[in-house]
């Protein structure tokens, strides 16, 4: 009978570890429709700055959780990959000086020299200096996606992504794009995101400090960071939307 009561609390704790495991996986379960808060709306305008209509986000995209640590880590890869990695140091075979012995091995009363390109002396060679290297490493596209979601959900949140009908100028000037940046308001750093940008935007940004036009499709979480006003058509909104929507885990 004392060994059937010592038997029943560990019989009803495996009982409760069992139904948190079962409520830990249901929860898990409904997460994905969890990290989405209520879908946001902004406002499209035109090249004039003038509203046009009023347009709903995706919230698993444009509301996603914030995730700090995944956006810096994002930004570091690229970051990383962004390195030109050239630095290069001489080590004592590549520099310049006399391969001979100064003087002979023993009898000078003098340390031991093979050659004056010894690193221990002056205008000798790097012990251990850097050398040319990648810097670049992979990271997983999925956590390269999250990152996204994260960065341009809190960019909404502060008010800086903005939605514009159209960012095309007639002809690769400029003089032409900056006029339109001006009706719009936007002073500092800018990104610039289309679908399929065209040639006279790309020509047209390239020459503006702190303007980049970039495609959806190669847009980062570094370049939504990096920048004071955040740009996007509302084909560019959608196909962003369409390329990050999380998949539903089955």
């Amino acid at each position: 009978m004392a060994e059937r009561q010592a038997r029943k609390p560990k019989a009803e704790a495996a009982g409760a570890a069992a139904a948190a495991r079962r409520a830990g996986k249901a929860a898990e379960a409904q997460r994905p429709a969890e990290k989405a808060g209520a879908a946001p709306t902004v406002t499209v305008v035109n090249p004039s700055s003038k509203a046009v209509r009023e347009l709903e986000l995706a919230s698993d995209v444009f509301a996603a959780r914030p995730n700090t640590h995944l956006v810096y880590e994002a930004v570091k890869h690229q970051r990383a990959g962004a390195r030109r990695g050239t630095h290069m140091t001489k080590n004592r075979a590549l520099v310049s000086g006399s391969g001979k012995k100064p003087w002979r091995q023993k009898g000078t009363g003098r340390a031991r020299a093979g050659e004056t390109r010894n690193p221990l002396w002056r205008h000798g060679g790097t012990v251990f200096g850097p050398q040319p290297r990648d810097y670049a490493y992979s990271m997983p596209k999925k956590a390269r996606a999250a990152a996204l979601r994260a960065a341009l959900s809190q960019r909404v949140r502060e008010g800086a992504l903005k939605v514009v009908e159209g960012l095309t100028v007639e002809q690769p000037k400029t003089k032409l794009l900056k006029g339109l940046l001006a009706q719009l308001g936007i002073v500092g750093k800018a990104v610039l995101v289309e679908h399929e940008p065209a040639d006279a935007l790309v020509l047209s940004g390239r020459n503006l400090p702190g303007v980049r036009v970039v495609a959806d499709s190669h847009l980062t979480a570094y370049d939504v960071m990096d920048c004071k006003h955040l740009l996007l058509t509302p084909e560019a909104l959608g196909k962003l939307a369409e390329r990050l929507a999380p998949r539903a885990r089955e």
